[in-house]
């Protein structure tokens, strides 16, 4: 089955990239191409993408709007057998509230899919020229946030998470840098000298990155002056670039055997 189909009286939702608007996928930029309404968060989504749209399209910034306000234009949208984008920042399915506007749909009566897009870890990573997972450094990678206005569940909070090691990602936690170096640390695992990367605003013009270790990111990360749309990554793969790779994949030692290789 194909994913994420634009038609007449349902809803697509698409993700539009980390900021880059060269960064949506393909099929993502066809169905803006082919919209008639658009719902886009004004507060993150690239507005160079709302370009493509077609003469006479709908667009709608939901940054000012309630949850019953982008629910009342989709679905006035689809009753009038509009193609409907509600485009989203990123992947829709990290951080992006679409399950709550499913269930609406679902209690309309009104269909919908979904386009996956390109979150801000991989754009971060990129911009990093770095790989996220190491043979014999991590081989998991963590995406989370610390708990604000909303909260994390107590089994999810950072510390329990910082023990299990890997390289971990943070969202939405740039504002809390203390807090956040300090539940880093109570895992037990990384330490002070545990690399860290802040990449603020990664992909989009004015991106910035700033470097440095669990002992002083977050006096940098002050000096910068960053404390919103960063994303943080943590973990000894950040090493790597300086210290070189201590064990190679084994996807191709030539001495490795495998369905695609004798």
């Amino acid at each position: 089955m194909a994913i994420g189909e634009l038609k007449a009286g349902e809803v697509l939702f698409v993700g539009a990239g980390p900021g880059d608007p060269e960064l949506i996928t393909v099929k993502g930029l066809r169905a803006l191409q082919q919209a008639d309404v658009v719902v886009y968060a004004g507060s993150l989504v690239n507005p160079a993408l709302l370009d493509e749209c077609p003469q006479g399209c709908e667009v709608h910034d939901s940054a000012p709007l309630n949850l019953d306000q982008v629910l009342d234009i989709l679905i006035a949208g689809c009753r009038a057998n509009k193609k409907v984008v509600r485009l989203h920042t990123g992947d829709p399915a990290l951080y992006g509230a679409i399950q709550e506007q499913m269930e609406a749909l679902d209690v309309a009566g009104i269909g919908y899919a979904v386009i996956p897009g390109v979150t801000a870890t991989f754009a971060a990573a990129a911009s990093l020229k770095q790989e996220l997972t190491l043979p014999g450094v991590s081989q998991t990678m963590t995406l989370t946030r610390l708990a604000g206005r909303t909260p994390v569940p107590e089994p999810e909070q950072l510390q329990r998470l910082a023990a299990n090691g890997g390289t971990i990602c943070l969202y939405l936690s740039v504002g809390m840098m203390d807090k956040l170096v300090a539940d880093l640390l109570a895992g037990g695992i990384f330490t002070e000298q545990t690399p860290v990367a802040v990449v603020y605003r990664a992909s989009w013009p004015d991106e910035k990155t700033v470097e440095g270790t669990l002992a002083d990111i977050a006096e940098k990360v002050a000096d910068a002056g960053i404390t919103r749309q960063a994303l943080i990554l943590v973990g000894e793969v950040l090493n790597a670039r300086s210290k070189g790779v201590p064990e190679k994949s084994k996807l191709y030692d030539p001495g490795f055997a495998h369905g695609y290789r004798k």
